[in-house]
């Protein structure tokens, strides 16, 4: 067999052939295609809306205010749709790729927002000749502007989702309320509606943009409530998942086996995650990412998580027979995306999670770097051996403190060129807290590792 044919025959069939990547060109193509259409013609309604025709500096500002609040208003629907879970979108950009567009959408949605309010502001008060404080007390209590309560009411929202997203203040809430306000961004962009229709300049001069605008909500809402509600609630039904079981690994860290009926007709794939939802008491309105620890069966699915928060260390008092709900799988980080016969997986902390799943599936050259802080730190410990043994890759345990002079140089790319001497001739697959990730894969590329050779997933969710 040509060695063209013995990569062929240990990869998965995916990797084997070209139509994977093109049907994934072109399914990005159509994103896109479908993102930038719909913003052309937000744009050309306005342009048509006679908003180009400004005789003075109020108008100017008025019109800059119009652009602005139209275009915020849709990347806030495209938000909500990064939010949706949709399998296909998930499956063609990744879980990861979305976290990131989702967050600078997010910026680019309350910046807008900023603008079109003080835009609006300042181009009125200068129409009607008012100060800005006169202005902004017309419009919140005259009762000219329509929706502008309900406006402000949804800016706040917005606002509040805003400055519960920056790390600082995250750490210091609980996570339950950090969930719900980001639950509240849904609320924040309904009242959005009743400000843009009833007082859009578009909207009342052209029943054509309201009937336009209307169909982009009611598509968002329908795409919300089938992702986020429908298919979730017929998933439980059909797999009727319960806890089997919860095993201590080491301090902190617990495994849970989670049983059900036809688990085979989810697909799940090594390295994948799913979203979590315990309901149990205190527990059934949070829901959580966790990576599948084992190799799915068909009979059961596996987590094991680290107490980093409430909800994680609660976990571990887990009842067994409590009900899951569970949204999935996510993720591409899988055997589907090796390229080459040889392969480098690292794992840092509670990283190795997805990565004790895919060892139990890829083959070939196999190098498992683990990274831990301490000896304790280094999670599924017993079974990573016994993999090792049984399917005959390389595992070395990395474990020392960054911080110190001779741990500085762990998984530095000196370090890893002399764990791994053929490390640019290998697919590298990385998994750890964010810090960790980005530091490491700094490090690979500084190796000589060609970024599209590079896996990641980040545990940022």
């Amino acid at each position: 067999m040509t060695d063209a044919g013995m990569l062929a025959d240990r990869l998965p069939r995916a990797v084997a052939g070209s139509s994977p990547a093109l049907r994934r060109t072109l399914g990005l193509a159509l994103v896109w295609a479908l993102v930038l259409g719909n913003a052309g013609a937000i744009v050309w309604l306005w342009v048509h809306g006679g908003n180009l025709h400004v005789k003075n500096t109020g108008e100017l500002l008025t019109s800059l205010a119009r652009i602005t609040g139209l275009v915020s208003a849709y990347l806030a629907l495209i938000q909500v749709v990064l939010l949706a879970r949709l399998p296909a979108l998930e499956r063609l950009v990744g879980f990861d790729k979305l976290t990131v567009w989702h967050r600078w959408n997010g910026h680019a949605t309350i910046d807008l927002v900023v603008a079109h309010v003080v835009l609006s502001v300042w181009g009125y008060a200068l129409m009607d000749r008012f100060t800005l404080g006169k202005e902004i007390s017309t419009m919140l209590g005259g009762g000219i502007y329509p929706g502008m309560i309900t406006a402000t009411v949804g800016t706040g929202l917005l606002l509040a989702v805003v400055g519960t997203s920056f790390v600082i203040v995250r750490r210091k809430l609980r996570y339950e309320w950090w969930y719900t306000v980001h639950l509240l961004a849904y609320a924040g962009i309904a009242l959005a509606w009743f400000h843009q229709i009833p007082t859009g300049n578009e909207f009342v001069l052209n029943s054509g943009t309201t009937d336009y605008w209307t169909s982009l909500y009611i598509a968002t809402l329908a795409i919300l409530v089938g992702f986020r509600i429908l298919a979730p609630a017929f998933g439980y039904f059909r797999h009727r998942l319960r806890v089997a079981a919860v095993a201590e690994e080491g301090p902190g860290v617990v495994s849970i086996r989670i049983e059900g009926r036809r688990l085979d007709a989810l697909r799940a794939k090594p390295g994948q995650f799913f979203v979590w939802r315990f309901l149990g008491r205190g527990r059934w309105w949070t829901a959580h990412p966790f990576s599948l620890s084992a190799a799915p069966d068909g009979r059961s699915l596996r987590i094991t998580v680290k107490a980093l928060g409430d909800h994680s260390a609660g976990l571990a008092s887990l009842p067994v027979g409590t009900r899951v709900l569970a949204e999935g799988p996510f993720g591409v980080f899988t055997a589907d995306a090796r390229r080459h016969e040889k392969l480098l997986l690292i794992a840092g902390g509670i990283g190795i999670t997805p990565i004790r799943a895919l060892l139990e599936e890829v083959g070939g050259d196999v190098v498992v770097l683990y990274r831990a802080m301490s000896e304790d730190d280094l999670i599924l410990r017993d079974e990573l051996h016994a993999l090792a043994a049984r399917r005959g890759f390389a595992l070395h345990e990395v474990v020392g403190d960054h911080r110190t002079e001779e741990g500085s140089r762990l998984l530095g790319a000196e370090h890893l060129r002399e764990l791994v001497p053929d490390l640019g001739e290998r697919d590298v697959f990385l998994c750890g807290p964010p810090g960790l990730a980005d530091a490491v894969k700094r490090q690979v590329r500084r190796a000589g590792v060609p970024r599209r050779r590079i896996h990641s997933e980040r545990f940022a969710l």
